[in-house]
C-alpha cells in the first residue's frame, strides 16, 4: 500500500486529497480503472464500475448503500458550495456526468445524462438518458424529466415505481459476484 494510492475491493484505486482519503465499506466493488479521490464516502452494497472517476477534492461526495454508478461515470462536487449526495438504491446509467447534485433514495439517472449545480432529484425521481438537468432544477418524487434542458415529462406509476426499485438489488448481486471472483 502507498502513500498515495490504494487498491480497493475489485481493483480501483483510491487517492487522498489534502490528506482525507475515501472511506468505502467493506463490501463495495470498485471495479479496475475506477479512481476515487479525497472526500468521498461510499456504503455498503454499492458498486463502482469500471472508468468511473469520484473527486471529492472542493467538496464532499455522500453515497449510500447499494447505489450503482455504471461504466465510465464521472461524480464531483462545485467549488461554490454544492456537495454531491446519493441516496441508498440510487442507479446512475453510464457516462453520466454528477456535478454538485443530490439524488434521493431509489433515484435514477439513465445514460449520458448531466445533472448540474444544485440540481435535485427527489425519491424514485427519474432523469431520461441523454437529458440535461440544469443548475438549481428539481425534479419531483416520481416524475420523469428529459431533454437538453430536461423538462418534466409524466409521472411514474406505480407499476414502474416498483419495477425500477428492483433494479438496485441486481446491481447489487452482481457486483458481489464481481469481488468473489476476483478476490
Amino acid at each position: 500500500m502507498s502513500e498515495f494510492e490504494r487498491i480497493a475491493n475489485g481493483g480501483g484505486k483510491l487517492y487522498p486529497y489534502n490528506g482525507i482519503w475515501p472511506k468505502i465499506a467493506d463490501d463495495c466493488f470498485i471495479a479496475p480503472g475506477a479512481r476515487i479521490i479525497g472526500d468521498v464516502v461510499i456504503g455498503a452494497g454499492s458498486s463502482i464500475w469500471f472508468n468511473c472517476v469520484l473527486r471529492g477534492d472542493v467538496g464532499k461526495i455522500r453515497i449510500g448503500k447499494n447505489t450503482n454508478i455504471q461504466d465510465g461515470s464521472v461524480i464531483h462536487v462545485d467549488s461554490g458550495g454544492f456537495d454531491t449526495t446519493l441516496g441508498d438504491n440510487v442507479l446512475v446509467g453510464h457516462m453520466v456526468m454528477i456535478h454538485g447534485s443530490t439524488i434521493e433514495d431509489y433515484g435514477f439517472v439513465g445514460l449520458n445524462a448531466t445533472t448540474m449545480d444544485g440540481s435535485y432529484i427527489e425519491k424514485n425521481g427519474m432523469l431520461a438518458a441523454g437529458s440535461l438537468l440544469s443548475p438549481g432544477k428539481r425534479i419531483g418524487t416520481q416524475e420523469l424529466w428529459m431533454g437538453r434542458p430536461a423538462r418534466f415529462s409524466k409521472n411514474i406509476d406505480d407499476e414502474m415505481k416498483t419495477k425500477l426499485e428492483k433494479v438496485p438489488k441486481g446491481y447489487s448481486i452482481l457486483a458481489q459476484e464481481y469481488l468473489k471472483e476476483h478476490s
